[in-house]
């Protein structure tokens, strides 16, 4: 097979015409793609032909080593494994050299949690003297008591609920049930909800949520009287359904709860996914020994 010999600019120029007729990409797409390439090229000293995977991951390396991010890295590659597939097809090079290869690995960031004063400021913060303040207790207390999803907490009906035994069955992903103790603090909140004031809403649903017309509250409705609620307790930091969740399997694993369970209390499929939480409870406990340790 004859290789098609070009200079890179040319090349690069070629490839974005053939991306732009077949895909129809973006302006500011292609102009991204030039970048990309312009930056590649710029970085190693080999002839197209000539280009391995180790030229590949040496200037994948050498972006780290300048403090580039993962993101932009990863684009970078992305571009790369179209350019090459295309290269190959036009037969300017023989072997795609980024063909398997992996790049570097975005780092997840750690889920924002709540401290323990923030926590009791926040269910302090409705009034159970009214209705709605009587929901909204019920439902922060139950969020944090359960570490449910927002969707979970939204769709709960009272054939789920047992207040007596303390316990509600959350279904969860993939259809998935699971068995969560309440605590005494979200059965008393429930408690006073269900009995005194969810019957004055004339409900015309079964679930135990209900907006002030007596119909199931929404995820969108769940959101928004929970950061009010965080306004109203001085809490600065943004607050959601899904940070009380994080708080949740933060605190017990920081008094000492053991990983499994908190796997089966958050409903994960995969142990990984509820390790990231140890990984919360270490920056905390890090944190806190700088701050009042003699010699942190």
């Amino acid at each position: 097979m004859l290789l098609m010999v070009a200079s890179p600019l040319t090349t690069i120029d070629a490839f974005l015409d053939a991306a732009w007729a077949e895909r129809g990409l973006a302006a500011n797409t292609l102009s991204a793609y030039r970048r990309d390439l312009i930056d590649f090229f710029g970085r190693i000293d080999v002839p197209l032909a000539a280009i391995t995977r180790a030229e590949v991951l040496e200037c994948m390396a050498e972006r780290l080593r300048r403090g580039d991010t993962v993101a932009s890295i990863l684009r970078q590659l992305s571009c790369l494994r179209q350019f090459f597939a295309w290269a190959v097809r036009e037969h300017h090079i023989r072997a795609d050299p980024t063909l398997d290869l992996e790049g570097p690995r975005a780092a997840h960031p750690l889920p924002g949690s709540l401290t323990s004063s923030q926590i009791e400021a926040l269910m302090a913060a409705p009034s159970v003297d009214e209705p709605l303040g009587c929901r909204d207790r019920a439902v922060l207390e139950t969020f944090y008591a359960t570490g449910m999803r927002v969707s979970e907490l939204a769709g709960v009906t009272l054939s789920q609920l047992n207040l007596v035994r303390g316990v509600i069955r959350v279904r969860g992903k993939g259809g998935r049930e699971r068995l969560v103790p309440l605590g005494e603090a979200a059965q008393d909140a429930l408690t006073l909800w269900l009995h005194r004031f969810r019957p004055e809403l004339k409900p015309v649903c079964d679930q135990v949520f209900v907006s002030r017309t007596g119909r199931r509250l929404s995820r969108q409705a769940l959101w928004s009287r929970i950061r009010q609620h965080a306004r109203q307790a001085g809490i600065d930091d943004a607050v959601y359904p899904h940070r009380l969740r994080h708080a949740f399997a933060t605190h017990l694993l920081d008094h000492g709860a053991d990983l499994r369970v908190v796997q089966m209390l958050l409903g994960h499929a995969d142990l990984s996914t509820t390790q990231i939480y140890t990984h919360v409870s270490r920056s905390r406990l890090k944190k806190l020994h700088r701050q009042h340790h003699p010699r942190g």
